[in-house]
């Protein structure tokens, strides 16, 4: 028995040893030093043979006989193929991120929209690629080839916009810049519209419940801009945007590297409207004449261990709207044809400073602080309101490790919000502040080689509301290398400026209706989500299918159902939203890439004592994009078709018969295209939107009749113009120009 067994094991180690085995680590380049990449996946060309990297980078295959080309491809990095001759070989590999693919290899393309392979919670990333895809002119133009993320007009008549996430309104999800809180109360209602798409890097859009570290807003989710960096810009960018529509918008950023460790940058943007468009004829504006002029200038910072960020920004932007034959005077006359004039002046200031300790590198100390200014000064018709906000945040942040061992880490630190908000509707006055202190704490650990949570609390004060305790969640499972499950859970509160971030509702005949006792908003969120790449040829498809449910125990209902009134009031039964979305991204050819996703909305709400459907929300959303770049990058053609679901409008029975809407509204499709031309320091792009023409008729109730009992422009759920054609150029310098 033991010959049998000893010959046995014998021809095992013969065996084996004539089979080439390959190993190896696999890299990427973090701050100019190497990385362990985890996850990347590794297999031999033709063959079924492949792997994974460990969470250290490390990986381990035999060789086939049929092939010696070993592929290593990793989402949002550029794949990379070695030669692999026959015998055990050990390899390091060092995978470049795509970003920077125009630098490293000709005919390869930038990632445009991916869901972060590494990040614990769901993240996805909308790149500077990605936002040239289409007239990307401000930040509610930035999602129109994103599935999950919804932008639309909230009214007829003001221009103003809202998106939507997990099927709810855009004040359940945390605006951040350069995640610090941002564009809440006065601003809200055209907030999208005051971050200029070129002046942006990327947007990270986080659904669901999210860390701890930025306040307890976040109900539905975050979404995070990131604008251009000095050290990492080109010294001069020059864009101007001309639409058949007659709007005009010129952008310019200049970036200058003052010394090894300061440099700055200057963003210019002005924008004008030229023409007066009323397509439909009702003798109103279609979009206002907006006129709005921005500046930015932002510091950085470097030294070894020193980073340090503060920049200024201020605004001034005036939007006129109404019946295109109204003039424009500071005394209101209901002679003079209905007019809507919005001027809005806002001043933004922050702060960033981080330390990391030289020999703990995972130990650093960081403080975040930023101040606003608002000034709005707007009449509606006959009605005047003014407003004032002034805000001020804070936050102190310390992060280390157990022990030392960074696979276990830790967040904690102490926030303060402020907030002083004064409105003026006609002679009466609502002032409000809010001051609110805050506790934190988060952990942040790998539990085993494949689970990874985020969990955290705070505990808040506000001085209204008292003590606000806010858990969440977050977890993190790679099944294989390839397939990756995600949980989050976590709770989420808000307090409603019911006036100011719905202020576009006075260009309406609505009385407006507030209750004495709004409580704060709260929620839970609870959703999950499977990711899973399927290599094929020498890239992965990704395919993201998930779930996501807001549950909320207070919501402050908007009730347009009986008409002439518009109540807001405490939630008295249930609301929430489900959401399920099913998603793929594959690029078919070298330069095409293909993005097709459906999702289905399930939002539902107790109004007047009657759990109804949310009126004015999509069913489902359905969307295909199709991005092309030809070989040598001299042409990129892009196409993007959505498909919008019908939905509930609030009941319009008591209207007389000429003014009365359907109960329902029908789903409709938005087809949008864009060809760009590329020079060595320049580029021509030109497109158009909505080619179908699909317009919402009728979209202001009575607008023969303003300053009548029956007058609305705010039951909207579609487009509110038709086709429009533009035409744009870009010009840069490249940072190697100057060197």
């Amino acid at each position: 028995m033991k010959t049998i067994t000893g010959f046995i094991v014998f021809m095992l180690v013969v065996i084996s040893a004539g089979v080439a085995q390959v190993s190896g680590t696999v890299y990427e380049m973090q701050d100019g030093k190497k990385a362990r990449l985890f996850g990347v996946n590794i297999y031999w060309e033709n063959s079924n043979t492949g792997t994974t990297s460990d969470k250290n980078g490390n990986f381990k295959l035999n060789k086939p006989e049929n092939s010696d080309r070993l592929i290593f491809s990793f989402v949002g990095y550029n794949p990379d193929t070695v030669v692999v001759s026959s015998g055990k070989q050990v390899l390091e590999i060092v995978l470049s991120d795509s970003r920077f693919l125009q630098e490293v290899t000709i005919g390869e393309r930038q990632v445009g929209t991916h869901y972060s392979r590494m990040e614990t919670g769901s993240v996805q990333t909308i790149s500077g690629a990605e936002l040239c895809k289409a007239a990307c002119c401000n930040l509610s133009e930035s999602f129109e080839t994103n599935a999950s993320v919804d932008a639309s007009y909230s009214d007829a008549a003001t221009g103003a916009k809202q998106i939507k996430l997990l099927g709810l309104a855009g004040k359940y999800v945390q605006m951040m810049t350069e995640n610090i809180p941002n564009f809440y109360g006065i601003s809200q209602p055209y907030a999208l519209g005051y971050i200029p798409g070129p002046w942006m890097e990327s947007i990270q859009v986080s659904k669901g419940t999210s860390a701890v570290i930025n306040g307890y807003d976040a109900v539905t989710g975050q979404i995070n801009v990131e604008y251009k960096k000095p050290a990492k810009s080109n010294p001069l960018f020059f864009n101007q945007f001309l639409s058949s529509a007659g709007k005009s918008e010129t952008n310019i950023d200049g970036a200058v590297r003052l010394s090894p460790k300061w440099s700055t940058m200057i963003f210019a943007h002005a924008q004008t409207d030229l023409l007066e468009i009323d397509e439909n004829n009702d003798n109103f504006l279609d979009f206002p004449m907006i006129n709005q002029y921005n500046f930015f200038n932002r510091w950085d910072y470097f030294n070894k261990n020193w980073t340090v960020r503060f920049g200024v920004k201020y605004i001034d932007e005036t939007r006129k709207s109404g019946q295109t034959s109204h003039v424009y005077n500071p005394v209101l006359d209901a002679l003079n044809p209905y007019g809507i004039y919005i001027g809005s002046k806002r001043a933004e200031a922050f702060y960033k400073t981080g330390y990391v300790f030289p020999e703990k590198d995972y130990q650093s100390i960081a403080v975040i602080g930023n101040f606003i200014y608002h000034n709005q000064d707007s009449y509606y018709g006959l009605t005047t309101f003014d407003a004032r906000q002034y805000s001020g945040y804070a936050n102190l942040l310390w992060q280390s490790a157990f022990g030392g061992n960074e696979d276990h880490k830790y967040n904690a630190g102490t926030s303060l919000k402020y907030e002083k908000l004064n409105q003026f509707l006609n002679d009466s006055s609502l002032n409000n502040t809010e001051i609110v202190p805050g506790v934190y704490f988060q952990y942040t650990g790998r539990l085993f080689d494949k689970l990874h949570v985020i969990a955290g609390i705070r505990a808040d004060y506000h001085n209204e509301f008292g003590l606000l305790i806010t858990p969440r969640f977050n977890a993190k499972f790679n099944i294989t290398g390839n397939l990756s499950w995600r949980a989050s859970a976590g709770k989420g509160y808000r307090k409603a400026n019911v006036l100011a971030e719905n202020s576009y509702l006075l260009a309406s005949s609505r009385v407006i209706s507030i209750a004495n006792d709004l409580k704060l908003e709260e929620a839970w969120n609870f959703g999950s989500n499977l990711t899973y790449y399927i290599p094929i040829g020498d890239r992965d498809m990704a395919i993201n299918a998930e779930f996501y449910r807001t549950e909320f125990q207070n919501q402050i209902i908007a009730d347009f159902e009986t008409f002439g009134q518009v109540k807001f009031y405490n939630l008295e039964g249930r609301s929430y939203s489900n959401t399920y979305q099913l998603e793929a991204t594959y690029r078919i050819i070298k330069g095409l890439d293909a993005t097709a996703a459906f999702r289905y909305n399930d939002v539902k709400q107790t109004i007047g004592g009657i759990l109804v459907e949310s009126p004015l929300t999509s069913r489902y959303k359905g969307l295909a994009n199709l991005s092309y770049k030809t070989p040598l990058e001299k042409w990129q053609f892009d196409f993007t078709a959505q498909l919008n679901g019908g939905g509930r409008i609030p009941s319009t029975e008591l209207l007389p018969v000429e003014y009365q809407l359907a109960k329902e509204f029908p789903a409709y499709t938005i087809l949008n295209a864009q060809v760009t031309k590329y020079f060595k320091k320049w580029e021509i792009y030109a497109g158009a939107e909505n080619l179908l023409n699909f317009t919402q008729q009728h979209p202001i109730i009575a607008a023969n009749d303003p300053y009548g009992d029956n007058f609305d422009s705010a039951l909207i759920w579609g487009p509110v113009h038709g086709r429009k054609f533009y035409l744009g150029i870009r010009f840069s310098v490249d940072k190697k120009d100057k060197e």
